[in-house]
């Protein structure tokens, strides 16, 4: 038995990132083309080979949860928290007036507690190695699935729950697994995102023995150089984002102000390499198609992509070389930006943070820059928004993230109309 499809459409954002704690600070940030690479505060780098980060900064968890919550909750499920209970403030929706059981979570994160693990392993080998010394909260802090739990049981939401993990792609999934768990009317709201938190020893030390992490240690923070021909690698991030996903009925009735509509979503794997995309993009290619086929759209309906664009020597030219297969003449029309060149990449949570860039741009008319754009790369052709925001009516809109594995995910958005 067929059934008509749910419309999705976003009602709230909420974000914690490199460039803004909120999302009005976070959109600000873009505008300006700040960026928010700096040398890391959060351990000793001197001995690495990158030392400088994206961290997210002046950040007081306190702001939104409490003290005892904070001593009880790795830093990447407090920016989850504060992210969720941003984005619900700025939807408006009132949970006594809703069904709780019709209301869900699904919010990832790609690596999960990291910090909880290295400062309980150092514990446990500071005190003698004696097993005792293991917080009770050890492993509730660490697991990747516990940030949508603690948001669940924030607001007493029991409908759908739970994290997804698909490295860099983690959060576009959550947003994609929502969507397909609305539309299938398990949900009339869901929220969905994700974040990370890994700017530690262990964190910067292993992108740097894959060589996938910029060195460019004198200049910090042009290091992030999406699509310029001396892109040296990605610079690591952090934070985190959530939409509010809503049935358009559910929206309507309730007179929510609708920022954008979630039309599409297209998900494969290049089942290629662990780390490297496929040639020309072949994974991408596929995704973006589908994505833009799910909408109900054309490839000339597009007028913006946030790109994966991560700065890196292989990702940037292959999604180039996938933009314009999928668009062809099409392409040299796109305006095309990668908001990692401000905010570095946050792993799971970019997708998540990169949707409400996107979101913002359609509600704003106005696409975000790529900063750092020095020297063109003859392998990276498109019109990338170079180093300052440009005006733009975006009636579609694609994110684009891909993750180690070959985990491909591209989200498709429509300015909202009746």
């Amino acid at each position: 038995m067929s059934r008509q499809l749910q419309r999705v459409v976003i009602t709230g954002v909420g974000a914690i990132t490199p460039i803004g704690n909120t999302a009005t600070e976070f959109w600000n940030g873009m505008m300006e083309g700040r960026s928010g690479t700096a040398p890391i505060t959060r351990f000793d780098a001197t001995d690495f080979d990158t030392r400088f980060a994206a961290e997210v900064k002046n950040y007081d968890p306190t702001i939104h949860i409490t003290r005892k919550e904070v001593q009880r909750m790795d830093l990447f499920s407090q920016f989850a928290m504060s992210a969720a209970i941003m984005a619900v403030e700025h939807s408006g929706i009132d949970f006594e007036k809703t069904n709780r059981e019709r209301i869900g979570v699904v919010f990832g994160s790609g690596i999960g507690g990291m910090w909880t693990y290295h400062h309980q392993q150092q514990n446990l080998y500071d005190r003698g190695g004696k097993p005792d010394r293991i917080s009770p909260f050890f492993v509730p802090m660490l697991i990747s699935d516990i940030a949508a739990g603690h948001i669940a049981i924030r607001y007493g939401l029991k409908g759908p729950n739970y994290g997804t993990v698909s490295a860099c792609a983690t959060s576009s999934h959550s947003i994609a697994d929502a969507l397909m768990l609305m539309q299938r009317g398990m949900a009339d709201v869901m929220l969905a995102g994700g974040s990370e938190a890994v700017i530690c020893p262990m964190g910067i030390g292993g992108f740097n023995a894959m060589k996938a992490l910029s060195t460019r240690n004198d200049d910090p923070a042009t290091a992030s150089r999406p699509f310029d021909k001396e892109r040296d690698g990605f610079v690591m991030g952090e934070g985190g984002g959530i939409l509010v996903l809503e049935t358009l009925e559910h929206a309507q009735n309730r007179g929510a102000t609708i920022l954008a509509e979630l039309a599409g979503i297209g998900l494969t794997d290049d089942a290629y390499h662990i780390t490297q995309p496929a040639a020309g993009g072949e994974g991408a290619v596929r995704s973006m198609k589908l994505a833009i086929e799910d909408a109900g759209l054309v490839p000339a309906d597009i007028d913006y992509i946030n790109a994966h664009g991560t700065s890196t020597p292989f990702n940037d030219k292959s999604e180039s070389a996938a933009i314009a297969t999928v668009f062809g003449d099409h392409a040299k029309n796109l305006l095309v930006s990668s908001t990692k060149s401000m905010t570095g990449h946050l792993l799971g949570a970019a997708g998540a943070v990169e949707a409400i860039a996107t979101t913002m741009a359609i509600v704003n008319s106005m696409a975000p820059p790529t900063i750092n754009q020095f020297t063109p790369d003859p392998e990276c052709t498109l019109n990338y928004v170079a180093n300052a925001p440009q005006p733009l009516k975006i009636r579609a809109a694609l994110s684009n993230t891909f993750g180690f594995g070959g985990h491909n995910a591209t989200l498709c958005f429509k300015a909202f109309t009746e």
